[in-house]
Order: C-alpha cells, then structure tokens, then sequence
C-alpha cells in the first residue's frame, strides 16, 4: 500500500523527516518496506535555471538557428545555439545548464553537453514546455515573467514540490489503515505517546453541505440487508466532467492511480484519504428513478467496465435499477452501460457498507480484485458512510460546478454498534512482560480514539470504533496498547531459565534436518515448491484430488496428489536455463480426500523426495561420463534407510501408473517406506523433459512411526580379522539376489558381515534355459576371536546346503 507523506501532512500537520516517519509507522505495526522521493517532474529540473537572452543574432551557418549569449548568474555569459522562433534579445527564459538531464514528456532522457551547432560553440540549451516536462507546447521557448530572478533554479520558479511514499506491508487485519487518515491516526498516536506531541487527526470539515433543491429524488430498495447493512446515496445535478485539479492528480498520480476526470478522481480520493470506496452513477441512465439492491438468477448476464461480459452467481450481490437491470457488482466492479461518461450531466452518488466474506467470494469468482473490493472484504466502517459521501458531494460541487439535487437516502435497518471490551491491567502487564501504568494504559486507547465507558482500579470497559473489525477481544487490546506504547520500549531479559528434561518423543525437525544434511554433503539441493497446482496433471480417473473452490488462476487449482508433477516442473525450469545434471530433495506434504461415514474427509500426508536427472558424474579426461542409473536412485534410498537406522524391511514390486519401473521398500503390506524407480518417458516428455528421470518417495509419516523401533546399540569396534568367501551359483531367473541374502543372514547369523552380487553370467548355450549364474562373495567376522578354517567352512557347507535345499541352486 503507498501512502503520499505531503497527502499525510493534509490532516497531521507535521515537520518530521520522511525517515523518522517511516520508523515511527513501522514501530506500530505499519511495516514501511520503502521510501521513494517522487518529483512533480522527473529529475526536479535539476542543473536548470533562469537565464537573460542578452543577444539573438542570426547564426552564419543555418537559417532557422539562432546564436546567442545567455546570462545565467555565472561568472560569464553563455553561448548558445537556439532553433525556437521565437527566442529573442530581453527575453527571461529557462536555459538548461552543460550537464543537466532533461527528462522530456515524450522520448528518452538525454544530458547536456558541450557542443558544436554548425561550428558555433553551444554551451546550454533554452528550453520548451516539452523538454523539460512541464507539458507538451513545443511552438517555442518558455519565456519567463521580467519579475523572474537571473540564475534561479527553474523548481522553485515553477513552485515544484516533491513528495515521499511510504510504501506500508499491511497486515491484512488493518481494515482501518487502508488509507491516509488511518495512518495518520496511527501516526498521531505514536506521537502522543512517545514523542509529547499535542497534535491531532484534523478532518476536512462537511458542514457546508446542503440540498440545493430536490429535483433528482432516487428511491432506494435494500431486499438483502444482510450483504448489504448500510446504503447511502445522494443526487447531484448540472455537474460538467472535465479534468480534476492539479493538486488532486499530483497525489493520486504519487500512490499510482491514474486520473480520468474529476467525478472518478473525486471517488477514488476518497477512496485512499478515508477507505471509503464510492460509486457515482449516470442518473440519466438509471431507469425508473430507482435503485434496488439484490441477488440477480444464477446465470444472469452482466457487462462490466471493461467490456467482459460476466455470468453471476446467485450469491453476488446486485445494483439495479427500477427495472432490475444489473448497473453494478456491489462493492466490487461497475457496469458499462451506467458509469460517469464526458456526456454525463447528472449523477447519483452512492456510499454504502458491504459484507465482507460475500464481497470477497463475488470478487474472486469473478477474479475481480479491484481496490474497492479489497476494502470492502478488509471490512469497511459503517458509520463512516455518510461522512464519506458528504465529503464526496461537495468536492464534486466544488469542481464539476453541480448542485445537491436530493435529500440523502439513508438505509440503516440496524445501526452497528461499537463492541464493548473489558481490559484488565494486570493482563497487560503480564503479557507485554513490563509494567505500564494504568494511566499511560488509558491515554493509548484515548489516543486511537476509543471510549473509555467505565474505570476501575483493575481495569477499563473500552468502547472500540467500528472501524476497527479486528479489535474485539481483550487480547486485540492488549496489542493495540503494545504497538503504540513501543514494541523497542520492552525490555529484553539478560537471564534464560530453562528445564531439561528427556521426551522419548521423534522430533520430526530433527530427523529432517538429519537428512537434509546428509542430502546436502552427498551434493542434492533442496526445492522447494508450491503446493497448490494444476488439475490437469491428474488423470480424470485419479480419486482423492483436492480442487480448490475458488481459484485466482486457471492454472494453480489443486493440492498436490503428489510430489512427482512439482519435481518436475523444477526439473524443466533448470533444464530450460541449461542446467542439465540435477539432483534435488524436497520435504513437503500431499493433500487427499476421501469418503468416510457418508461424508468428505480430508487427509494431509508428509514426503521425502528424490530426482535425479542427467550425469552422475562431471565431463573430465579422465573417463567418460556416466548417466544417472536406476542402481543411483536405490543406492541414496539405502543410505538414508540406513542413516535413520532402519534396516528391517522387505522388497516388493512396483505397480504404479508413473514409473516404468521401480522397486518398494515396506514394512508389511500397509507400511511402504519408499517408492523409486525410472519415470514414464510419456510422463517426462509432457513437461518437455528429454532427459531420463529417477524419482523416490518416501512416505516420511511412515518413516517416523518405523523410527519408534529403532534402537540405538553399542558395538565395539572389530578387533578380529574377516575372512571372504565366493560362491557361484547357478540359479533359475526368477531367483533374486535378495533372496540369497536372506538364506545368507539365517544361516550365518552373527558372523556374516556382508553379502555382495560382483558378476552375473547369462548365456543359454552354456548355462542352460531359464537359468542365470551369480558369483556372490560372503564376508565373515567374529567379535570374539579368530575364525579358524574349519569354521568357516562349517559356515560355507551350511550356506550351499540352504541355497540347493530353498533356491535349487548348482554350486558351479
């Protein structure tokens, strides 16, 4: 949000410097995120001043030049060449000085420089309205008043001011300080408490608004008093558009807003000086003399401002005329065929309270954001709308020449009242943490313009604004004290008191941080990526997705059902800017729907994944690159199951409709622990991913429920040799190696070490049909002593015994 600070100074008159303000406003929670100095005109005609055209003479080398001296106030007068007809001797003019910028109103910026004009030395430039981007005359020079001071700078002759904007990080329970008398008041605040000032918000006044007469009555129906508790109107005649004043356009232009003529620049004033969005209406164009309030059908057509024609929801709250034809969004958009148009000589100007959630929801179903939408679902001040269109109605008398052409239409079926809160002095002491004396505790809440409405020597009964929807309760006081009293003021204790103690709990931080650290040494990166994405990743078939309501982009509107179509969206972004080899991790979660008890549940669940992409190892003399493998993805799987200590799990096959293939580590049927494998080539190249994909998640939910059984154990470091056995088997295809292993850990128990599959051998000729050799070696230790020969082979003699009894197998 942008705050103009000379716009500030209209209603707290104050001679601060623009960054003292700035620190005062972020003290009570108005975080400013910047300051920018804006100029009325760009560059502030710096390096531009006042000169005396002491001579014009003809210049010798072209027709339509002149030559001539200029005194500017320096030590010498200056040569300069001019082309404007109409420079002559005598003359006050605006001479731009050798090394100046000129920022004309058309075109680029351009310096000043000394230079050669057909061989004749130019030392400066005289300047037209359009050069310097005072306007757009360029017929000739700007002559100058004779009262105009040689070598004065061409600001302070044209009386240019310039202006600082706070750009404010609202938090988006300040309703309140969505414009520039919330902030003052915010402001003046601070600065009674803290700085001993006496100043106060000073609002324009509207006492001298009047009805001229009643010749343009508009009646007015609310038939949805809910969406819309307050409406307000009023009816000017004889008004003539035009454009608005300097002054007003100078600050709506510093904010960012563009101005259109005066009737819409009033209401967007209005807008941004007291947070109260105004409509103003063609009377001419509202049929029957009638406004009506309420819900059109589902389905009804509507033609906005900017030509779109929209289709309602039942829920969106109407402006109609006398014959229910829609003029407006309520609070959200105009329509086109009843706004302020350069014809328009008569107007019906509304100010009104809308409900906030409707507002809301009307706005984003229709991706509406418009700055009144975004006040009114902030939450308006309903006791604020009237001032609101007083103020209005006589700015546009003021500048359109109109007149009050009907008493003011005033529909409040049910006043809202200010919210009662009880504050207790020792609950805001205990909660700021310093004792702040009731009386200061008082003089806050009277400086935020609240009622005190009883004291005791406990507490206050505060009677709070209704601007102010996020104060209601006793905790909402205490912050507003906190903010103003000076979050700097409380004191930061030099003392930590802390108990130890031991949670046999898993801190899910901690293993995360565990493996994220290990990802990070074996060279991963981490991503990071949104949560919500695109529908249309997911199959039609594919249940449990979750689709958002409302979404303000076609594109975003879904949880993610998994974590594999955001991976790899990543891996497309770095691809596209070359950056091939990747290996990345993401912690994240996963949204699900289901079906329980004939009702809608949903279900959140917690993801480790894994991609790599590319070549595993770098371009080098060395040897040649090798591409990321299947046995790549396995092996990080294994290292982090081992990392975290689990090493009790089974192998199973994969079926799943995103991998080509891939393997599952679980523990039982309903734990899986990880799914990896290589992703369909179909799946990548939807993404435009060229490249071969490994993908592994980790259901990290079961991760943690597996780490509940994982005991830490004390084993001393081996002071007995090992010994390595070989085998070679000759085993039918479908045997696995880890089913050797298995048979391998049975029947060796504590004295194996290691398994290892180092050669396979398949040829039909040689080893038959059907059948593969394994040459597999076998690692052996004992803690206690020396293995002797013959153990070892008792051992082996168990081992091919088990493996031709259970896999039928040949020892070769």
């Amino acid at each position: 949000m942008k705050i103009s600070y000379n716009w500030l100074k209209e209603y707290l008159p104050i001679d601060l410097a623009p960054t003292q303000v700035g620190e005062i406003l972020t003290g009570t929670g108005l975080e400013v995120e910047g300051i920018e100095k804006v100029e009325q005109v760009e560059g502030g005609l710096a390096g531009i001043v006042v000169g005396l055209v002491k001579t014009a003479e003809q210049h010798p080398n072209a027709d339509r030049l002149r030559v001539t001296t200029v005194d500017v106030g320096g030590e010498e007068d200056l040569p300069i060449v001019c082309g404007a007809p109409n420079v002559a001797a005598g003359q006050k003019v605006v001479v731009a000085t050798v090394g100046s910028t000129l920022y004309p109103t058309s075109g680029e910026s351009f310096k000043i420089k000394k230079s050669k004009i057909r061989g004749e030395v130019s030392m400066g430039m005289i300047c037209a309205e359009d050069e310097i981007g005072l306007g757009t005359d360029h017929d000739g020079i700007i002559v100058l008043p004779e009262t105009a001071t040689i070598g004065q700078a061409a600001k302070e002759v044209f009386d240019l001011k310039e202006d600082y904007i706070f750009e404010i990080g609202l938090t988006p329970n300040r309703s309140d300080a969505t414009n520039h008398v919330g902030v003052a008041k915010d402001l003046a605040a601070a600065l009674q408490t803290n700085h001993n000032s006496t100043q106060q918000v000073q609002l324009p006044s509207v006492d001298a608004f009047q009805v001229a007469n009643e010749t343009l009555p508009i009646v007015v129906e609310v038939k949805n008093t809910t969406s819309c508790p307050r409406y307000a109107g009023v009816s000017i005649t004889g008004v003539t558009v035009k454009p608005s004043p300097d002054w007003m356009q100078q600050y709506l232009q510093a904010i960012g807003v563009r101005p259109i003529n005066n009737i819409v620049d009033i209401t967007n004033f209005i807008l941004h000086e007291l947070g109260q969005p105004l409509h103003a209406f063609d009377a001419d164009k509202i049929t029957g003399g009638k406004v009506i309030v309420q819900n059109l059908p589902t389905g009804s057509p509507f033609v906005t401002l900017d030509e779109q024609e929209r289709k309602l929801h039942a829920d969106d709250l109407m402006i109609c005329d006398g014959e229910g034809k829609g003029m407006c969004i309520a609070g959200v958009f105009g329509g086109i065929h009843s706004g302020v148009t350069d014809t328009t000589t008569s107007i019906f100007l509304e100010s009104a309270c809308f409900e906030a959630i409707n507002t809301r929801k009307t706005a984003t179903r229709h991706d509406l954001r418009t700055d009144a939408a975004i006040r009114f679902e902030k939450g308006v001040d309903p006791n604020n709308t009237l001032y609101a269109l007083k103020r209005a109605a006589l700015l546009i008398c003021e500048f359109t020449g109109g007149q009050i052409a009907s008493q003011i239409v005033d529909i409040y079926p049910q006043k809202i009242e200010k919210p009662i809160v009880s504050l207790r002095f020792a609950r805001v002491n205990k909660l700021i943490g310093v004792a702040i004396p009731p009386a200061e505790v008082k003089q806050i809440l009277v400086a935020l313009e609240m009622d005190i409405i009883e004291e005791t020597e406990e507490g206050l009964k505060v009677a709070v604004g209704t601007n102010r929807a996020d104060v209601l309760r006793e905790i909402d006081l205490i912050e507003e004290v906190l903010r103003i009293y000076g979050f700097n003021k409380v004191p930061i204790s030099q003392s930590l008191k802390s108990a130890i103690s031991y949670s046999p709990r898993i801190s899910n931080y901690k293993v995360k941080n565990k493996i994220g650290d290990f990802l990070a040494s074996n060279g991963y990166y981490e991503m990071m990526a949104n949560s919500i994405t695109n529908a249309a990743y997911y199959s039609e078939e594919e249940t449990g997705v979750v689709k958002l309501l409302n979404s303000m982009n076609a594109h975003l509107d879904a949880l993610r059902h998994n974590m594999l179509f955001s991976g790899l969206e990543a891996i497309r972004h770095n691809q596209n800017y070359k950056t091939t080899d990747l290996r990345l991790f993401e912690f994240g979660r996963t949204f699900h729907t289901y079906e329980a008890n004939e009702q809608t549940q949903y279900e959140e669940q917690e993801h480790l994944t894994i991609f790599l992409s590319g070549m595993a190892t770098p371009e080098s003399w060395q040897g040649k690159q090798q591409a990321y493998t299947f046995f790549d993805i396995k092996e990080i799987c294994l290292q982090i199951l081992h990392r975290l200590g689990i090493n009790s799990y089974q192998t199973a096959s994969l079926d799943s409709p995103y991998f080509s293939y891939g393997l599952a580590f679980k523990q039982g049927k309903k734990r899986p622990l990880v799914q990896f494998g290589a992703v369909k080539n179909s799946i990548g190249k939807q993404f435009g991913i060229k490249k071969e994909v490994y993908y592994a998640d980790f259901h990290w939910d079961n991760i943690l429920a597996a780490l509940k059984n994982v005991k830490i154990k004390f084993q001393e470091i081996p002071k007995y040799p090992n010994v390595r056995r070989d085998l070679a088997l000759l085993l039918d295809q479908q045997v696995t190696f880890e089913q050797i292993a298995q048979i391998a850990a049975k029947s060796a128990k504590h004295l194996l070490r290691n398994v290892n599959l180092f050669d396979i051998f398949e040829d039909e000729a040689k080893v038959g049909k059907g059948k593969k050799s394994y040459a597999v070696s076998f690692i052996f230790q004992d803690a206690l002593k020396t293995m002797t020969d013959k153990e070892i082979d008792k051992t082996m003699q168990k081992l091919m015994h088990n493996f031709k009894e259970k896999l039928g197998a040949e020892i070769r």
